[in-house]
């Protein structure tokens, strides 16, 4: 008997509730293999782009602070 004839006669046998569990792992099964096929994250481009936005980042963050360190004097004064 192969391995197909196997998972056939247990499916067979299942209960309505482990039906849905083996539905439910295959639906995983087939998600896990979708993201492994993925193509793996490129590094260098990652930090091309980090440091592309990182003064923008810089001069956002900067701008705000000010507004920040008020709101929290004013909490502290509360």
């Amino acid at each position: 008997m192969n391995i197909r004839e196997q998972v056939t006669r247990t499916v067979d046998s299942l209960s309505a509730p482990e039906l849905r569990q083996v539905a439910e792992y295959l639906s995983f099964l087939r998600f896990r293999s979708r993201v492994k096929r993925k193509t793996p994250i490129n590094e260098k481009r990652l930090a091309k782009l980090y440091a592309e936005f990182s003064n923008d980042d810089r001069q956002l963050a900067e701008e705000g602070i000010e507004d920040y360190n008020n709101d929290l004097l004013d909490e502290d004064n509360k």
